[in-house]
């Protein structure tokens, strides 16, 4: 008896295939998988070692491993990591991933950290391995570039829209504020398609795996900054730059940030001085600043979704040579 737990859930290839059959059964008849949950199992063990051999991991290295489920990747990667740390939502997966290590030498190798991955304090780790819940596709990905000590590299898989929006390039149709923003702190790259049948349940749309591998030294230029003026430009970025800094939400947020940066820097020159307890005036301002730097830049009738990082960078660096800042 056992014996029998291992048997069940095995990941290696089968010729006879009865071994998978009965952990599905088993799956099947413990777990109704919450799809709203992005729960779909990884179960193409070709797939799985695909992504953990591209992950190049050193005996040496921690892994992180995001939504392990019942672990058809987590028993790949404790096989070549000194540490895994799997990060869990789901009690129940935690628990099917607890028994299925259970007894194994891996056992010593295995963090569980139970809870929502956004909300979780992470330790540090040099890789990260993912078959990536598409609620949280774009937090992972930020949460990751955020780290203060990022990872090596990261091998992701999302839903296929998703990550071909983190590849895609100026004039693309799917060119948007993702792509741009990820691709100023890291190098993203394909890897392979994964089709939905090789999940339990299958879900509606193909997926992808993408690498990512953050840029070291890191752009010398604040995150909240640049991803400030990105919000901007990209609220409707097949619009001109002109008309993204038309809303009077933007102009009442650059003209609080105009008034601190005022404030802090002493940077008042004599017109802004004479107009600062008039909030009309100041409003005016903030907006003949802007429609200079549009001028002067000759962004104004361009359209963020043919903008590249040098052109975004050029727009930031304008904007704060006149006073105004986006965070």
């Amino acid at each position: 008896m056992a014996k029998a737990p291992k048997k069940k859930f095995s990941t290696a290839p089968n010729p006879t295939g009865a071994g998978t059959v009965s952990a599905e059964k088993h799956l099947n008849s413990v777990f109704k998988f919450n799809t709203d949950l992005g729960q779909h199992i990884l179960k193409n063990p070709l797939v799985a070692q695909g992504i953990v051999d591209k992950a190049a991991i050193k005996p040496s290295d921690t892994v992180l491993e995001v939504g392990p489920g019942t672990g058809n990747l987590t028993v790949r990667i404790l096989e070549q990591a000194r540490r895994v740390i799997a990060s869990e939502m789901d009690p129940r997966m935690a628990a099917e991933l607890t028994k299925r290590v259970h007894g194994t030498p891996n056992q010593k190798k295995l963090e569980i950290l139970l809870g929502d991955f956004m909300k979780t304090e992470l330790p540090y780790f040099d890789v990260c391995i993912s078959n990536t819940p598409y609620q949280i596709s774009s937090p992972l990905v930020f949460k990751l570039l955020n780290q203060p000590r990022p990872p090596r590299v990261s091998i992701l898989m999302f839903q296929r829209e998703f990550a071909l929006r983190l590849l895609a390039r100026p004039g693309d149709s799917l060119y948007c504020r993702l792509s741009a923003n990820v691709q100023m702190w890291a190098n993203v790259t394909h890897i392979m398609k994964v089709g939905k049948n090789n999940f339990r349940p299958p879900p509606q749309v193909e997926s992808s795996v993408v690498r990512i591998e953050i840029k070291q030294p890191r752009p010398n230029i604040d995150f909240n900054e640049w991803d400030g003026l990105l919000r901007i430009v990209f609220v409707r970025k097949n619009k001109t730059i002109a008309a993204g800094f038309k809303s009077n939400n933007v102009i009442d947020i650059l003209e609080k940030n105009y008034k601190t940066y005022l404030a802090t820097t002493n940077a008042m020159n004599n017109d802004d001085l004479m107009m600062v307890d008039d909030k009309s005036s100041m409003t005016d301002v903030v907006k003949q600043k802007i429609d200079f730097v549009l001028k002067e830049t000759g962004f104004s009738d361009q359209r963020a979704a043919k903008l590249d990082q040098t052109d975004f960078l050029k727009l930031l660096y304008a904007f704060h040579q006149v006073g105004i800042h986006f965070a």
